[in-house]
Parts: C-alpha cells; sequence; structure tokens
C-alpha cells in the first residue's frame, strides 16, 4: 500500500495510505485511510490542481451527490474491502 504525505492549509502535516485511484468525468479521485488496520477511517480525495501544477492538490469530497457517485465506483474496484457511511 502506498503511503503519501498530504500538507494542509495550516501547514500540518498528515500521512495517508492509498488504497485505490480512480478517474470520473475526467476528474481523479484517490480513497485514502489514516491506518493499515482493519478498521479504519478513510476518505475519498479529489484532484483540484491545474493541469500545469507540478503538485497535486486534494480536497475531502463532501457533496453528497459526488460522494455517493464515486463510493459506487471504488467498492466495485475494491471488492473485497466493504466501505461503510
Amino acid at each position: 500500500m502506498e503511503k503519501i504525505k498530504f500538507m494542509s492549509d495550516q501547514m500540518q502535516e498528515t500521512d495517508f495510505f492509498v488504497l485505490e485511484q480512480t478517474k470520473l468525468n475526467g476528474v481523479s479521485y484517490i480513497l485514502v485511510t489514516d491506518s493499515e488496520e482493519d478498521d479504519a477511517e478513510c476518505l475519498i480525495l479529489k484532484d483540484t490542481s491545474a493541469e500545469d501544477e507540478s503538485e497535486g492538490i486534494y480536497e475531502i469530497v463532501e457533496d453528497e451527490t459526488e460522494l455517493s457517485a464515486i463510493l459506487k465506483v471504488f467498492e466495485e474496484l475494491l471488492e473485497d474491502i466493504e466501505i461503510e457511511r
């Protein structure tokens, strides 16, 4: 499992483990977790960076319609992992 570092707006660094990534309607999404344990919390992050930016800018998906759609995609990609809302 790939481990990546994120920097918040308040310059706080956080490590996440990438479970899966996908692209939907031209937008990149990643499903990340804060732990490699079985009952870990997970987030769906959306790449909002411009194509010419050297580093990605990710935001937590909070829109319920968008979240439901991308969650279905990740559930299909990760058949052996149960995602609870």
